[in-house]
């Protein structure tokens, strides 16, 4: 068990850098995620061969796990339309809600409402909530943001079921070909409404990019994948509350964000802290 949390919180700190990449790159939302997709299913698909990892299903279930990666990449897609349409530190705390969609989604699923779950989510709803006061012009970017921690949670719930029969690598490989098919069958479309000036990526954006999707991407949600096979699906959304802690001391380092927030944020952030403490505590009594 201890194995599992200290894969799950390195999973967290590489999940701190997400924002930073989405704040470094210039593409749109759209571009972003499908060239991060893209970038991570070819490094995937290098990284199998290499390791002789071979796929020994059918195909059924090999589009099963595709589609589940149409989650997580929609989900991209909101959570980098927030930071681009408010800042890092908005985005990234608006993913702290992905916990309290897991508690609603999992009672809506599984028919079963775990009652402390939802009590430290609406800790963390708290939190979002002052937050939300802070500043009206970042309104637009908390409610991507809020959408964005929606198709989180679904993908978390969904995927738990997935990590138990395949290998962590193999369903990652298939989700990010899911999400480049997907996301690349509507992108025409999406092009439409928010027009672009080039598709191709710049040298810095596409180094970027790379490093986004294999320690970002590939590293994360393989990571992510493994501690899913020994924690529920609402501990590791749950800790990945710490995210944004990491991600807004560099929006504060980088970016000079210090300057835009105010008391009100910061108590915010203590609200979703308590959350992250006391699951942290629970887990730990109960597995004493």
């Amino acid at each position: 068990m201890k194995k599992s949390y200290l894969v799950l919180h390195t999973a967290v700190i590489l999940a701190g850098f997400t924002g930073v990449f989405g704040k470094l790159i210039s593409l749109n939302e759209g571009l972003l995620v499908w060239y991060r997709v893209l970038f991570s299913a070819i490094w995937l698909f290098m990284i199998l061969k290499l390791l002789k990892v071979h796929a020994d299903f059918p195909l059924r279930d090999k589009l099963n796990i595709a589609k589940v990666g149409l989650l997580i990449t929609v989900h991209w897609v909101f959570f980098y339309a927030s930071i681009k349409y408010s800042n890092i530190s908005i985005g990234v705390v608006c993913y702290c809600l992905t916990s309290f969609f897991t508690a609603i989604f999992s009672a809506m699923i599984r028919r079963k409402l775990i009652l402390s779950e939802l009590l430290l989510s609406l800790i963390t709803l708290i939190g979002i909530g002052l937050i939300f006061h802070f500043d009206a012009s970042y309104q637009l970017g908390i409610i991507l943001g809020t959408v964005s921690s929606a198709f989180a949670a679904l993908y978390t719930i969904y995927n738990e079921r997935l990590v138990r029969n395949y290998d962590s690598k193999l369903i990652n490989y298939y989700q990010m070909i899911g999400g480049t098919a997907g996301l690349g069958l509507v992108m025409p479309l999406y092009l439409l409404f928010f027009p672009v000036e080039s598709l191709i990526p710049s040298l810095k954006d596409t180094f970027y990019l790379l490093l986004l999707s294999l320690f970002c991407t590939v590293g994360l949600y393989v990571l992510f994948a493994e501690a899913l096979k020994k924690l529920s699906a609402f501990t590791v959304n749950l800790s990945f509350n710490l995210e944004p802690i990491y991600a807004i001391i560099m929006a504060f380092l980088f970016f000079g964000e210090s300057k835009t927030v105010n008391t009100s944020f910061y108590v915010g952030i203590s609200f979703v802290m308590v959350s992250v403490l006391l699951q942290s505590f629970m887990v730990a009594r109960k597995n004493e």
